[in-house]
């Protein structure tokens, strides 16, 4: 009996002649993707028209440039080049002092600061709010007179605002005022969309007014900021209108003059600074010229200029302090958007600010704190948004002597606690670090009274976080500053002021100086279990010293890290710290690591991790925990104390038992141990590797069956058979083997894949087919018969529930039938090395092909069976056709290759029917058309 083998070949002399054949291209050649190399126009203007700028190729074989010739010899390039070269030096440097004043993206914004005021200043006390009863005024009627009797109107209609035309709203909630002063922002755009001017101006007036109201003081910041939201609103509007009456009929550049503005929007920006004038109430008056402070571009160049003085000017009769702190930052900030490089203004308004300080302290001021039983300190910090606004104004861009000179007025007051915080956090964190230790002797002289040190040194903290004070220094600020912070007795105080410093002591000390602050932070936050109240800081903490301290050998060795986290005792914040610790140790960790402090602290984490699963947690997150777990079990290695790495794994496995990707992995992780014990013995296994090979093959035998996921449990029996068989370890790859093709049943018709139901059937195919390909080099067990396992494998194909009008039981029949004529060789296409296959367990024995035989007539016969099947079928679409063809060459080229003098050839009567059913494919096929 003689089996005819497979034709030798050459893979490497078939890749070569498969290759593409290479053409050179001259560089002198045109190519289609050859640049094309612009030139300025300047240089050929005398070309002819229609010529390109190209300057790739001078070969009249090159096609013309179909873009360069539609722009007639000029690009949008070369006129840009030419404009640059004419521009004169005077328009250069008025272009770049331009870029300078204006404002960088280096300045914070004001937007970025609103949102974190309203959160802060808040209230639960009731609010009133007095909005005018507005009333549309009659049209004038045609005439001479009909402009002055216009004006007239418009003036009365001013003057019954202010007489008392007015409604008060009472015991407002402060969301009622927020949506009160919404509504009125949304009245003025309204008014001012249907052209009435007044009505608008009447709003934002009495929106101004209510700026004069200190009644419920905690909420003045907020108060001011949705305030001036509607002052904004105007301010915008009025610029536009004036702006638009200048672009008629061509558009007014940006960078326009007073000599590129008309008449008409001259006269109607004066009438706008007329009717403000007229506004007698001088808070209103003030805000409101403020808004439209930029529309002063249109009547002459210096209108700002010396409109800024003035309104300095005006804020000095402002008696309340509070109100006048932010009057002063509304003019800077708008200053700011309309001037940046008129800092003397700011300048001015900022000393004026100082001489108001000794109000703070006056007895009206006491006297309306102890009225709304408001403390000192709580006090101060209203100021502190207005103040710090002023002070980064000033302090954008400014030498590091403006800050020198604003110590020396800190000083001047008696270091004055409040102003000393807004400087600290104003100026560059560099200036500020510099001197560090000046400010702290500054920070010692300030009464605590007004405002707490503990502050002063979390403003002082902000800037050295962001800036190195000088090396000789730093012990002595951080002990400095630790003394006051430590004497903190408010928990929430305390962690605000530490959560800072911390940053500083990671940056510039070692793990002694850290494991310090978090005893002391531990100490200050256990007593009364004040921690759960300071999640977010205590969080902020571990991010710190995360970012600074990636040796996590370093890091476990802390005596305070570990009992540290034992404060996120709440679930949902313990397992976000946990996350965020492996987060840092798969991305810092490069090397693998066997250091005992670290693995037990990292299962003690990755514990903490997997517990928090329950059956309530979503799958992506229960994805995202079991990939940080992974990530972790990757980097533990042991060398060659391969016990020691199974021991681990058997650990693991009991720690992480309800995810499922995790236990995957520990059963890869094994199995490449037992192929790392294979490689390590060349293949040549002692009485003891043995052992333990056979113990990593019960390892993973112990661990499938606790998968959920049936194709998961497929591929890892299949998996761990081939590596028990690379070891010699027959009896478990038999059971592995075995234990595969008795799941089998058990695979549903459909599974779920990303989200979407879809059939199972191809990966069913995918793992039949590797199994069998498997099965060509294991070798039969004595006690089960020939071919045992290629037999149960076709009984449970045969038995399983396919889908209806499915081919894939014969496909899986065909995909056998290979297998078994590489079964009949005499020499196995391939071979484990010291694992004897069946070629040499029956070394060509004619029982055995006789076995092989029969089997093949089996499933060849069940083959053609399918094929009478589908002959005997109407054929009612061109799909049919084409399966009909599929399975029919299929069969056919197999039949080709077992059938040459094989054992396993199938019976004449077979044959004939294989091509008598070939012979009748085309008359199917001419009736379905």
């Amino acid at each position: 009996f003689y089996l005819e083998r497979s034709r030798g070949r050459n893979y490497e002399a078939e890749l070569q002649r498969c290759h593409p054949e290479v053409a050179l291209v001259e560089f002198g050649d045109y190519h289609p993707l050859k640049p094309i190399m612009v030139t300025d126009t300047k240089t050929r203007r005398g070309a002819r028209k229609g010529s390109t700028s190209s300057s790739s190729s001078s070969s009249s074989s090159v096609p013309p440039d179909p873009l360069s010739s539609m722009l007639d010899g000029t690009d949008p390039l070369s006129m840009f080049a030419a404009a640059s070269a004419s521009e004169t030096p005077a328009m250069s440097h008025s272009r770049r002092e331009k870029e300078e004043e204006a404002v960088g993206p280096d300045f914070e914004p004001w937007s970025s600061k609103r949102g974190e005021i309203l959160a802060r200043f808040t209230t639960t006390e009731k609010l009133s709010i007095v909005t005018a009863v507005v009333s549309v005024g009659k049209a004038p009627s045609p005439g001479s007179s009909a402009v002055s009797e216009k004006v007239r109107t418009r003036l009365e209609e001013l003057d019954d605002l202010e007489e008392g035309s007015q409604r008060e709203l009472l015991n407002l909630s402060q969301q009622d005022y927020a949506n009160r002063i919404e509504e009125l922002n949304q009245s003025l755009k309204e008014a001012w969309a249907s052209d009435q001017k007044v009505k608008a101006l009447k709003i934002v007036i009495q929106c101004s007014k209510l700026l004069s109201d200190t009644s419920v003081i905690q909420f003045y910041p907020s108060k001011f900021v949705l305030i001036t939201d509607i002052l904004d609103t105007f301010g915008r509007l009025v610029y536009d209108r004036i702006w638009t009456m200048c672009s008629d009929p061509r558009p007014l550049p940006d960078s326009f003059t007073v000599e590129d503005v008309n008449d008409t929007a001259k006269e109607t920006c004066l009438n706008w600074f007329f009717k403000i004038a007229s506004i007698r109430e001088l808070l209103p008056r003030l805000y409101v010229e403020a808004a439209i402070l930029k529309c002063n571009r249109f009547l002459n160049k210096s209108g700002i200029q010396e409109t800024l003085p003035r309104l300095t000017a005006m804020i000095r009769g402002i008696g309340d302090p509070l109100v006048a702190a932010y009057a002063r930052a509304y003019l800077c900030r708008v200053g700011m958007e309309v001037a940046p490089h008129l800092k003397d203004s700011l300048n001015r308004n900022f000393f004026d600010l100082l001489g108001t300080f000794r109000q703070i302290s006056g007895e009206s001021v006491r006297n309306q704190l102890v009225l709304q039983r408001v403390e000192v300190p709580e006090y101060l910090t209203l100021y502190s948004p207005a103040i710090s606004w002023i002070l980064q104004c000033i302090a954008y861009r400014a030498p590091e002597p403006l800050l020198t000179e604003m110590m020396e007025r800190c000083k001047k007051l008696g270091n004055n606690a409040l102003l000393l915080n807004s400087v600290m956090r104003a100026f560059r964190p560099e200036f500020v670090a510099i001197r560090a230790t000046d400010f702290i002797g500054m920070i010692k002289d300030c009464d605590e009274a007004g405002f707490p040190k503990h502050l002063l040194f979390g403003s002082l903290g902000r800037s050295l976080a962001c800036a190195d004070p000088p090396e000789s220094e730093r012990l002595t600020i951080l002990n400095e500053a630790w003394k006051v912070v430590t004497k903190v007795r408010s928990p929430q105080d305390y962690i605000n002021c530490a959560e800072i410093w911390v940053e500083f002591t990671c940056r510039h000390f070692t793990k002694r100086e850290v494991n310090t602050v978090l005893a002391d932070i531990i100490k200050h936050m256990t007593p009364d279990r004040a921690f759960e109240d300071a999640y977010p800081q205590l969080q902020s903490v571990i991010r710190k010293i995360l970012t600074y301290f990636h040796d996590f050998s370093v890091l476990f060795s802390m005596e305070r890290f570990l009992p540290f986290l034992d404060m996120f005792q709440k679930d949902s914040v313990r397992v976000e710290v946990c996350r965020s610790i492996m987060e840092v140790f798969i991305k810092h960790q490069v090397e693998l690591t066997r250091d005992p402090v670290i693995l037990n602290a990292m299962l003690h984490i990755c514990k903490t991790m997997h517990d928090s699963v329950n059956a309530l947690t979503l799958e992506d997150e229960k994805r995202s925990l079991a990939l940080l777990i992974i990530g972790f079990i990757r980097m533990v290695s042991f060398g060659r104390d391969f016990e020691q790495q199974l021991s681990f794994c058997v650990e693991a496995r009991a720690t992480f038992c309800n995810l499922e990707p995790v236990l995957v992995q520990l059963i890869h992780t094994v199995n490449q141990l037992a192929m790392e014990t294979r490689r390590v013995m060349g293949g040549n296994h002692s009485r003891k590797t043995a052992a333990f090979v056979r113990a990593c093959a019960a390892y993973s035998f112990i661990t499938i069956p606790s998968l959920s996921s049936i194709f998961s449990r497929l591929s890892l029996y299949l998996l761990s058979g081939q590596v028990a068989l690379a070891n010699q370890c027959l009896s478990q790859a038999d059971a592995f083997l075995k234990a595969a093709v008795s799941i089998l049943p058990e695979v549903p018709r459909s599974i779920s894949v990303e989200g979407k139901l879809r059939s199972s059937e191809s990966f069913l195919l995918d793992f039949i087919n590797n199994f069998l390909a498997t099965l060509l080099v294991v070798p039969d067990h004595p006690e089960h018969g020939v071919l045992y396992l290629v037999r149960g494998l076709l009984n449970m194909v045969q038995d399983y529930t396919w889908e209806d009008n499915s081919d894939a039981k014969v496909r899986v029949y065909i995909s056998a039938l290979p297998l078994l004529a590489a079964m009949s060789q005499e020499t196995y296409l391939y071979s484990i090395p010291k694992v004897d296959s069946n070629e040499t367990l029956y070394g060509g024995d004619p029982k055995f092909l006789s076995e092989i035989n029969k089997l093949c007539e089996t499933l060849i016969g069940q083959i053609l069976d399918h094929l009478k099947a589908l002959g005997r079928d109407e054929v009612r679409t061109n799909a049919d056709v084409q399966r009909f063809c599929f399975f029919f060459l299929m069969i056919r080229s197999v039949l080709q290759k077992v059938s040459r003098g094989s054992p396993c050839s199938p019976a004449p009567e077979h044959q004939s029917l294989v091509y008598k059913l070939g012979k009748n494919i085309c008359a199917s096929h001419i009736r379905f058309v």
